[in-house]
């Protein structure tokens, strides 16, 4: 059976290697080189369940205190409403 983007419909995709940013509860962990199916018309990203399931293991591990990330990083927050235009 062919793939087929639940978006776009298009059949071609390319794999890579991403970002993602996993958020649970207001915290986030960052996990760079992902691999993933990218849909060539619009982008939509594509992951194997265990790798998902991997990376939420990870995210617990990491703030249970099991273990320690590789890098702590600061981020900014701001409201929208706030941004000056």
């Amino acid at each position: 059976m062919d793939k087929i983007c639940n978006f776009c419909g298009n059949k071609n995709f390319n794999s890579k290697q991403i970002q993602y940013i996993y958020k649970h509860n207001n915290r986030f962990l960052i996990v760079n080189d992902v691999p993933c199916e990218e849909c060539e018309y619009c982008g939509e990203k594509y992951f194997k369940s265990h790798t998902l399931k991997k990376i939420e293991e990870d995210f617990l591990s990491v703030y249970s205190g099991s273990k320690k990330s590789r890098e702590m990083i600061t981020v900014p927050v701001e409201e929208f409403a706030a941004l000056t235009l």
